[in-house]
């Protein structure tokens, strides 16, 4: 049983009062979300010139309420167009085929019909015409006008001479087609839309072109990952299913028409390919179709027919861009003129991304390693209205599908809890969905992670970066330590303008994608009111409850109790998160919300193949030709190339990719004046064993070549100084810690393998190259002095003031081989240029680029206070070494002086480690010099102590758990 809230505790109670307890008991909410009657009166409406596209998600809904296939008001105008003669296999018969062109509006379409085809659907027109006559049922009366118009007669096509003549055939048939489809029930009847091939998902303009339809047996099994057949592919292990086949531009899927379900999607990839024949499929008149994830075979009714729809399929793919392996790698290719954002820190994310989830109409992916429902998105929180959980419900109930995605921990090892996130938000309203994976036991996946942080809008716009929606993220450039009741906070930001409309984003805008303001909420509902029996108006805390965080102080615990706090807020600093993150809109935007498609229906399949109906829908990728019509923007876009970058193998999205750290390795090679890194992890350098990612080798080979060419070249590494895990570091921090630092400390400096050991040809001059540092900030806790590090979370790259990398990928093994963990990135490179300074010359720059740049080294040079500080030229001698580097050593010497604090050079073994823990701090014995002392503090930035435990096997004891896991677990 949970203990209560300590005394200590200074959060006002629990926002959801009674409410989190009752979720306790819930069951999943289940019952279907039909369309309003607005909804319905739009689809039935004249004159639209498609389908919207939420009809992809109340398919069984369209067919119940009688919404027509066919855009109501807009005529189908057929053309015969031509003939082809062919032998049947028994060579006495000649039959015709006939090609018939189909307009619908702005969609056009290509069936082949025998003349069979024909007399079938007038027999089945006119045995309904007679049914309707002769059964005068209260359903046929609105029916019988429209069919006294019909011919009763087939036109014969061996009756007189005039229909003997070839020519004319054609033109006779299509006089008789066009008018069936001008009679009303006629054009919608089942039997005719069959036989023109068109269903619900035909008009939908978001879909891209109207694509190849038609009625298929389908096989079961043929999936390519382990596990997701019963034997395996064998002759007497499938069976046979009639289905509906759809082929878009991008993807092709099938249906069972009769309850609107669909059934699978498959997306166009590389491995794409179309084979027929029974070598290829073992069935008589089949056809295969491949990509990486599943071999699908269907079966139609004859050769010709098979050798058509190969045909067609191969014509709709080979315009598509995901067929073939893109830059890096990767699955999609870079997108010029892209409206994109840079962020630090999650204040201005987190409102920019509050106010963009109030602007969806139709869908909502988001996948987190973590998800707090919880966590507010606008701070202070005055009500509820900007809490993650109650906005994703809101818009639920306005009819917006939510999707989320979750990282399965293994239980005893990670405490995210994410069955109470799942739990938390189903329970809300049946329009959100939460799926997580990997099943460990069935995927055989238990060391690797989801670790990808991602959230796009309509595919529309979507948000990238390091930061999960979870506790402890949300931060802004002041870095705060405390946050009692008693704080007064003061907004240190500007007004920020409300989502533009797409005519007003302009790329010349100011980026600064720092903090913003937390703009006037909308008119909220009056039912969100009584979402809590607590008021909050004068609430003035920044982190309420667990959100207020020291993770290596104490980890989260009772996370289904989120408003009672973790540490003693009146005696504990909170560690501050430094993240980035980044929003971009259009085709990138339909990029990444096309991975999540991918990963979402690879996780149902492989979760949940066994459960029918449509409790996690399968999702459709929207069309690139349709992606440049953006429903809204974020402010402060500017627009570069930006490429979507991942790492996914089969166990996590069914598919193959290390596209990351082939762009991480591209840039450093190509670099030429700088790199900045900024990372959680740095864990590198290769040595075929244990490491094998050669991100710090590619940095050792610049640097050596920018010595041997005498050129100028700097490498900034910012990274934390302690490893994320629960420890206590004065006692030697446990074996997680230690067995981290222990690659990090082999990636800088130890061993023959490490950067620094590599460039000892340079002797003491690797310094004019390469710094490696870590940020600290101090403050005061109940008149106490007390220091903390800052928590950089970040995975950023920057080079030559002309491109960045954000992501959520970590510099180790884990992120960046594809093969481990799953991680998301973005490649933007400035395609502009604005007059700057490099090396002492003028030098062009990526505006998006600098202004990032500027950012981080503004707040961590402190050069705000210090007028003097000149950040412009970031390879200046007078810039690396007498300010960031000098910064870096007085900071640190600062710190050690008035805190001892830890890690730090002067301790090399446990046993000075345990005499340092026992020393005098200044802070403690004259807190007045003390703060004398820290007055001289400039900026953030710390040099990493690179001689911490240098005399110590900082490796997990072989017989202790984590000296038995796999290294691998590590890296």
């Amino acid at each position: 049983m949970a203990s209560p809230a300590p005394a200590c505790c200074n959060t006002p109670p629990c926002p959801d009062g009674g409410a989190a307890v009752a979720q306790k008991t819930k069951h999943f909410i289940t019952d279907d979300c039909e369309l309003s009657k607005e909804e319905l009166d739009g689809l039935m409406r004249e004159g639209e010139e498609s389908r919207p596209f939420l009809v992809v998600h109340h398919l069984l809904d369209v067919k119940e309420a009688g919404v027509p296939v066919l855009l109501p008001g807009t005529p189908v105008i057929c053309r015969v167009d031509s003939t082809e003669r062919y032998t049947t296999r028994s060579k006495v018969r000649v039959c015709t085929l006939y090609t018939v062109k189909l307009t619908h509006g702005k969609f056009t379409w290509t069936v082949k019909r025998k003349y069979k085809h024909f007399q079938e659907l007038h027999r089945d027109l006119y045995k309904h015409k007679m049914m309707a006559h002769f059964l005068p049922l209260g359903r046929f009366a609105a029916q019988r006008a429209q069919l006294r118009a019909m011919t009763e007669e087939m036109p014969s096509l061996h009756g007189t001479e005039r229909m003997r003549r070839t020519s004319s055939k054609p033109k006779y048939l299509e006089e008789y087609l066009n008018g069936l489809l001008e009679n009303s029930f006629c054009k919608n009847y089942h039997g005719m839309l069959e036989f023109l091939d068109v269903s619900a998902l035909s008009f939908v303009s978001e879909l891209g072109p109207k694509g190849l339809e038609g009625s298929i047996f389908k096989r079961s099994g043929g999936h390519r990952i382990q596990g997701l057949n019963c034997i395996g592919h064998h002759q007497f292990c499938f069976r046979w299913s009639k289905r509906w086949l759809v082929v878009k531009d991008s993807f092709l899927l099938y249906m069972n028409r009769e309850n609107g379900v669909v059934c699978f999607v498959l997306v166009f990839d590389p491995e794409f390919k179309v084979q027929v024949g029974r070598a290829y499929t073992d069935t008589k008149y089949g056809v295969c179709i491949q990509n990486f994830t599943r071999n699908l075979v269907i079966k139609c009714n004859s050769y010709r027919q098979a050798h058509w729809w190969s045909h067609e399929i191969n014509r709709l793919a080979e315009p598509c861009e995901f067929l073939q392996v893109q830059r890096f790698g990767g699955f999609a290719p870079p997108r010029e003129n892209t409206l994109t954002k840079w962020y630090v820190n999650g204040s201005g994310y987190f409102a920019d991304l509050a106010d963009a989830l109030e602007q969806a109409k139709e869908e909502i992916f988001i996948t987190d390693w973590w998800l707090s429902p919880e966590v507010f998105l606008k701070r202070p929180a005055t009500d509820t209205y900007w809490r993650l959980d109650q906005i994703l419900k809101r818009k639920a109930e306005q009819g917006v599908k939510v999707c989320v995605l979750l990282y399965k921990e293994v239980e005893m090892a990670l405490g995210i809890n994410s069955g109470h996130s799942k739990r938390t938000l189903m329970d809300m309203h049946p329009n959100i969905k939460v799926m997580r994976h990997p099943n460990h036991m069935s995927a055989v996946v238990f060391l690797w992670a989801h670790h990808e942080k991602m959230v796009a809008i309509d595919q529309s716009v979507a948000f990238v970066g390091g930061l999960d929606l979870a506790f402890g993220r949300w931060d802004d450039s002041q870095y705060r330590l405390t946050d009692t009741e008693t704080t007064n906070h003061i907004s240190e930001e500007e007004p920020k303008a409300p989502l533009a409309e797409p005519e007003a984003a302009d790329s010349g805008d100011q980026v600064d994608g720092s903090d913003f303001a937390q703009d006037p909420k909308p008119t909220e509902p009056e039912e969100v009111k009584e979402v809590n029996h607590v008021d909050l108006k004068n609430n003035t805390q920044l982190w309420l409850g667990k959100d207020y965080s020291n993770f290596i102080r104490k980890d989260w615990v009772q996370l289904d109790r989120p408003f009672e706090d973790n540490i003693d807020r009146t005696e504990v600093p909170r560690m501050p998160w430094r993240d980035l993150s980044a929003a971009l809109h259009g085709k990138a935007a339909r990029d990444v919300a096309r991975h999540f498609i991918q990963r979402w229906n690879f996780a149902k399949i492989f979760k949940y193949k066994n459960i029918r109906g449509k409790f996690f829908p399968c999702l459709l990728p929207k069309s690139h030709s349709t992606a440049d019509t953006l429903p809204f923007t974020v402010p402060g876009s500017g627009k570069a190339s930006v490429q979507v970058l991942r790492s996914v193998d089969r166990w996590s999205a069914g598919t193959c990719e290390s596209s990351i750290l082939n762009a991480y390795i591209h840039t450093i090679e190509n670099s030429e004046h700088y790199i900045y890194i900024k990372n959680q992890f740095f864990i590198s350098c290769a040595d075929g064993k244990n490491v094998h990612n050669g991100i710090g080798d590619a940095i050792v080979k610049r640097i050596l070549r920018a010595h041997s060419e005498q050129k100028k070249y700097r490498v900034f590494v910012v990274v934390p100084l302690l490893p994320g895990f629960e420890g206590d570091i004065s006692e030697g921090g446990g074996n997680a810690i230690q067995a981290i630092l222990h690659f990090t400390y082999r990636t800088m400096c130890r061993g023959e393998y490490s950067i620094l050991m590599r460039l000892r040809e340079l002797e003491n001059q690797w310094s004019k190259y390469i710094t490696l540092c870590g940020l600290r900030t101090h403050s005061q806790i109940s008149q106490s002095l007390v220091t903390e590090l800052i928590y950089v979370h970040s995975k950023t790259l920057i080079a030559d003031d002309r491109r960045y990398i954000i992501g959520s990928a970590n510099i180790n093994d884990r992120s960046m081989l594809g093969s481990r963990d799953s991680e998301l990135a973005l490649m933007v490179e400035d395609e502009e240029r604005v007059p700057s300074i490099m090396g002492g010359e003028e030098y062009q720059a990526g505006p998006l680029t600098l202004a990032l740049r500027k950012e981080c080294f503004r707040v961590l040079l402190g050069a705000d206070s210090d007028p003097k500080i000149d950040i412009d030229d970031p390879i200046s001698d007078c810039f690396f070494l007498l300010g960031w580097n000098a910064a870096a050593k007085l900071n640190a010497k600062i710190y050690d002086k008035v805190f001892r604090c830890l890690p730090c050079n002067s301790v090399h073994s446990m046993r000075e480690l345990k005499e340092h823990s026992g020393l005098e701090r200044l802070c403690d014995t004259d807190p007045q010099q003390a703060k004398e002392e820290l007055e001289a503090v400039r900026g953030l930035l710390v040099h990493f102590p690179l001689n911490f435990l240098s005399e110590e096997s900082l490796l997990p004891p072989l017989g202790s758990k984590e000296g038995m896991a796999p290294t691998g677990l590590w890296t």
